[in-house]
């Protein structure tokens, strides 16, 4: 008894150590594959829509730090003409939670035309904004607004579901260990949603990004007061 036990242990260990090898290697071919898509805001081409990845928001009128930091990379994009379009995208599964439509508030506060700003209440992971954007909003080239530590990841995800995406890092790149370590997991998940062409759950009816945005926006939503952005 005892020695199949061992035998038991030993191999699960084997497991957990390919598992892990391989979660690895994933997060580091990420990486290296996305190097060179990655530019700088004033580098970066020119394109049809910056795309803002859902974050924590502190309350219905308040950014994260992270979020904010999209937010505003997103409007320099606007505001240089990089892009035409902002699709901000995100959760918002329950009535008390929603991360998207504070951003675009934000954004109308900051002088961005309700028009040019999408709204996708069922981003709910990174491969649901981006498979939503290709599908839904019929987006065909994109810049992809996030932190250093994630952009690897969406980079990888959008050029499977054949995107044309560039990254533009938000905030000042700082990359720390516990979202490093957060990525390792992450980055096996999204290959495991690409392998098997996850559909996500919730689609609805088309919005191509080269109309309004009026149309992705609730009724009666208020407008932040502006100058809210920090340069």
């Amino acid at each position: 008894m005892a020695e199949r036990l061992w035998v038991l242990a030993r191999y699960l260990v084997e497991v957990a150590v390919a598992v892990g090898i391989i979660s690895i290697s994933i997060f580091l071919y990420m990486q290296f594959q996305a190097r060179p898509l990655i530019y700088t805001l004033a580098a970066v081409p020119k394109v049809e829509v910056a795309l803002v990845l859902g974050a924590s928001v502190i309350d219905a009128h308040t950014l994260s730090p992270v979020l904010k930091q999209r937010a505003d990379t997103a409007l320099a994009l606007y505001r240089a003409g990089t892009v035409k379009k902002i699709l901000v995208t995100g959760d918002n599964e329950t009535v008390q939670y929603n991360e998207v439509d504070p951003v675009g508030k934000y954004l109308l506060a900051n002088g961005v035309p309700k028009s040019d700003i999408f709204l996708d209440h069922a981003g709910f992971d990174t491969y649901s904004s981006l498979y939503r954007a290709r599908h839904v909003f019929e987006v065909s080239t994109l810049i992809i607004v996030s932190q250093p530590f994630h952009l690897s990841r969406a980079l990888f995800i959008a050029s499977a579901l054949e995107l044309w995406a560039y990254g533009v890092p938000a905030g000042k790149g700082e990359s720390y260990l516990n979202n490093t370590l957060r990525e390792i997991p992450a980055s096996t998940k999204a290959t495991i949603d690409v392998l098997t062409k996850r559909v996500p759950r919730h689609l609805g009816p088309t919005i191509p990004i080269q109309g309004s945005g009026i149309s992705t926006w609730p009724q009666g939503s208020a407008i932040l007061q502006p100058g809210l952005i920090t340069n």
